[in-house]
């Protein structure tokens, strides 16, 4: 492959994980002389990085492939990353497609396939998901300002909806000593903020001595990066030992994402989560009573087969009296090879459809009086973007501020902003 044409293309799908894997990916075809470009102008490779939470996540894969193809019909195209684990027969056979690598495989395509050049049939290279074992580190930057710092990897969980366990494997996590080096060296390069994400995040070092709480009182102590932010955390799993550090080291923002799926204990069970909506309950009580102005983001799923209308009321009830501030709302997605996929209580398309709009309503009046409640307060605000009359980013508390600087102020710069009327 001549000099001229090392250059390549990455698309990106699902969650901030998956991001901050593309970026490890994009390291290791820096490493070796290529040029990463924008996936939509013309390349020599295309990496597509998939997800396969919903079905609509595998049409964006095979949306993606084509989208590579129209800007050069000969490049070098690679599908890694869930859907490649699941379904790799499935992504072998989309035209165009040269290589398929699982969950083990995804880092190793320069070991695997030494020459990226087209095949005429895809290749396969896919283990036995119990045979991804290693922990493959990896981050990302977000707007320049903000990186996500994989910790963990993988979920033994056995949720009867969920693919990610076959997908990723099991539950495994970077070391204390590694995320303290990476957390270092991404402080000492000016970012202002670290996200700490992973599949199961909170289930971190279950495989060891440590645990989540062990590694940010580790991080408290030998890092000094000015603002840590946690990503989703099962409920079962925040405990209060967690919540109460958070609220104590005023490095740790002030914003939790715990997922709940559904407001029906009835729900909860046939789902196999390891939590009931009291739990959930009294974790929001615990956090708002230590941090009133903390921001809480929850997970919903709508239209879980055998949900009812007054299964769905009851979610919607207990969501409209808990005090959570926004709500990630998805209309339930049967995947292959799990549990519920051979349930046969299925609810409509159009049912799941209303049912997912009055839950999207509700989220936006709770962030509206959320943010109602924060005006005319002082939080702390990461810049992100500055324009000429205005700056934005987000506060410790996860508000999104638009304001008028008094002042010059630059990206990356964290600055006092009195919070303005929406």
């Amino acid at each position: 492959m001549p000099q001229e044409s090392l250059t390549v293309g990455f698309h990106t799908l699902g969650c901030k994980l998956n991001f901050s894997e593309t970026a490890e990916l994009s390291r290791l075809f820096r490493e070796r002389g290529y040029e990463v470009v924008n996936f939509d102008e013309p390349a020599a490779v295309y990496v597509v990085n998939t997800c396969s939470v919903t079905e609509e996540a595998d049409k964006k894969c095979r949306k993606a492939v084509r989208r590579a193809l129209g800007r050069n019909p000969d490049a070098f195209v690679a599908v890694v990353g869930c859907y490649a684990q699941l379904k790799p027969q499935e992504i072998a056979d989309i035209e165009g497609v040269d290589v398929v690598l699982g969950a083990a495989e995804k880092f190793r395509l320069f070991e695997i396939v030494p020459q990226l050049t087209k095949r005429y049939h895809a290749e396969i290279h896919r283990c036995a998901v119990t045979q991804a074992q290693e922990f493959v580190a990896a981050e990302s930057l977000d707007e320049r300002v903000r990186a996500f710092v994989k910790v963990q990897d993988g979920c033994d969980y056995k949720c009867s909806f969920c693919t990610i366990p076959l997908a990723r494997g099991k539950s495994r996590s970077d070391t204390p000593e590694r995320v303290v080096e990476r957390v270092r060296r991404l402080a000492d390069a000016g970012i202002k903020e670290i996200v700490l994400t992973g599949v199961n995040l909170g289930d971190y070092g279950a495989e060891t001595d440590h645990s989540l709480y062990d590694l940010l009182q580790i991080l408290a102590r030998q890092t000094d990066v000015e603002r840590i932010r946690l990503s989703s955390v099962e409920p079962n799993l925040l405990d209060d030992r967690i919540v109460e550090c958070v609220a104590e080291n005023e490095r740790f923002m002030p914003h939790f994402h715990m997922p709940l799926q559904s407001g029906s204990d009835a729900v909860l069970a046939r789902m196999r989560r390891r939590y009931r909506r009291k739990l959930y309950a009294e974790r929001v009580e615990k956090i708002k009573r230590l941090m009133p102005h903390c921001s809480i983001g929850c997970d919903v799923i709508v239209g879980f087969p055998g949900e009812t209308d007054e299964h769905f009321d009851e979610t919607r009830r207990f969501l409209a009296d808990l005090d959570v501030t926004y709500l990630h709302v998805f209309p339930f997605s049967s995947r292959a090879d799990t549990p519920a996929a051979d349930f046969g209580d299925h609810v409509s398309e159009a049912v799941k459809s209303r049912r997912a709009e009055i839950l999207r309503e509700l989220s936006q009046r709770k962030s509206a009086e959320f943010y109602r409640q924060n005006v005319g307060t002082t939080r702390k605000v990461l810049v992100e973007n500055v324009a000429e009359e205005y700056a934005e980013g987000h506060s410790e508390n996860y508000l999104k501020i638009r304001f008028r600087p008094e002042t010059p102020v630059f990206r990356n710069d964290v600055v006092n902003v009195v919070v303005p009327q929406a």
